[in-house]
């Protein structure tokens, strides 16, 4: 009777990424957190920190070279901005849920344990690690399709909400230059389990309550009041 051979979950991760690699230890090891070394320290491989830092050098890359050719006529720091909000750590987890990463972690048993903020991170820096994985493994050309597939693709959206614009500053600006105050941000709302945080966030000017908006996190929520208030106010640019 034939064996059943049991299924590397790293098959279904490759297809959800379009790239067979020809390393997997290499593709493993973009997953590998620090802290799974330090409890684990003869598993053969060491933690992602170097493909982290290789994989954002290629993002930087491919990032600025599709927006140098989708915009000719921006200047450098419009550009600039929109580029942030492409590879920021919102951003980038965002992609490594549409991946759906999470399950191919090697994390510490306390890391493991921690599905807030910390977890984010390391989904972030996962990603920019798999993108130095694929870069190493199958070249500039490899990796540029997976950025173009996963990342590059929001360009248009972050454009037309004008995401890359930083709410919060813009409106602290505004208010303080035409009505000499200071924008307040409360949490109005916390819903949901640690892992998926619905937050509800209100911005006041006077004690009143301007705009409100809603996010996985304070910073997302407080951005997105910010962005409706300017709009609510008639300050946007």
């Amino acid at each position: 009777m034939k064996e059943n051979k049991k299924k590397d979950p790293l098959d279904d991760l490759e297809e959800r990424i379009g790239v067979k690699f020809n390393n997997r230890d290499l593709l493993r090891q973009a997953f590998i957190h620090r802290s799974y070394i330090n409890e684990n320290k003869d598993c053969g491989l060491s933690h992602n920190e170097r493909l982290e830092f290789l994989g954002d050098a290629v993002l930087e890359l491919v990032i600025t070279d599709h927006l140098y050719r989708t915009y000719p006529s921006k200047p450098e720091g419009e550009l600039t901005s929109i580029r942030a909000a492409l590879v920021n750590t919102v951003s980038l987890q965002g992609v490594a849920k549409d991946i759906n990463i999470n399950g191919n972690l090697y994390l510490s048993r306390g890391e493991a344990k921690d599905t807030g903020r910390a977890r984010e991170y390391i989904l972030a820096n996962a990603v920019e690690a798999l993108i130095g994985a694929i870069y190493l493994d199958r070249g500039y050309d490899e990796a540029r399709k997976f950025i173009e597939r996963f990342i590059s693709i929001k360009t248009e959206e972050i454009e037309r909400e004008k995401l890359w614009i930083d709410a919060k500053s813009l409106f602290q600006e505004k208010a303080q230059e035409i009505e000499s105050e200071t924008p307040v941000y409360e949490v109005l709302e916390e819903k949901g389990p640690d892992h998926d945080k619905h937050f509800t966030s209100g911005v006041f000017l006077k004690e009143k309550l301007i705009a409100q908006g809603k996010g996985h996190s304070k910073q997302e929520a407080e951005q997105e009041a910010a962005r409706k208030a300017l709009k609510n106010k008639g300050w946007e640019e």
